[in-house]
């Protein structure tokens, strides 16, 4: 048992032990490729794991990239029939949130200088509500922010401009549009769990 808990310290598990001593009669040198190809594989699947903090602590692009991936992710992971659902009468559906947080993209970007796109109408919440149309959409939004942000420079960002009844700047408006997406993924990771969809990113 001591050296089992040894072997999971560095990642390896009964099965694996157990190739280990299964290869026993194995010469020298094969056993050690094996037991790098394990180790190597173990180091494979420890990267992976930690690709769901890819973008974390690198900036507004880097925050971005993060909250962009992983509503995307969700959505993805999200059953066609589920985008209908609502957990209460008046209350937005699945893909009325998310294209609440395309509609906020889109005009919190245009504040800053880029057009709406001309295709965009109306009442889309309402209007876009099948799992492959939303999910073109977010991923289009996303994109469209990603692009400018990275055109701007320091007096770009500076810049003042104004929005309802008040004075802001580019940078200001940029970071209302990352929170107001934090903010909708945390409705949305609810929703999921109220309706039996994980997170990929917390599998």
């Amino acid at each position: 048992m001591a050296a089992l808990s040894s072997f999971r310290r560095i990642g390896i598990g009964r099965k694996q032990l157990d190739l280990f001593r299964g290869w026993s009669r194995m010469s020298g040198v094969v056993r050690l490729g094996a037991l790098l190809a394990v180790l190597l594989l173990n180091a494979a699947a420890m990267l992976g794991a930690q690709t769901p903090l890819d973008g974390v602590w690198q900036g507004y692009d880097g925050e971005w990239r993060h909250t962009s991936s992983q509503l995307i992710a969700l959505a993805e992971a999200t059953p066609a029939e589920k985008f209908a659902w609502r957990p209460a009468p008046g209350v937005r559906s699945t893909s009325e949130v998310y294209m609440h947080i395309v509609d906020a993209n889109f005009y919190l970007l245009s504040i800053t200088g880029p057009k709406m796109p001309a295709d965009m109408t109306d009442n889309m919440e309402k209007t876009v509500t099948s799992k492959e149309d939303v999910i073109r959409w977010l991923k289009r939004s996303f994109e469209a922010v990603k692009q400018a942000h990275l055109k701007e420079t320091p007096q770009d960002l500076a810049r003042k401009v104004h929005i309802e009844d008040r004075d802001s700047t580019v940078d200001w408006m940029y970071l209302r549009i990352i929170i107001h997406a934090n903010e909708h993924m945390g409705q949305l990771v609810a929703y999921a769990r109220m309706t039996g969809v994980v997170p990929p990113w917390s599998k």
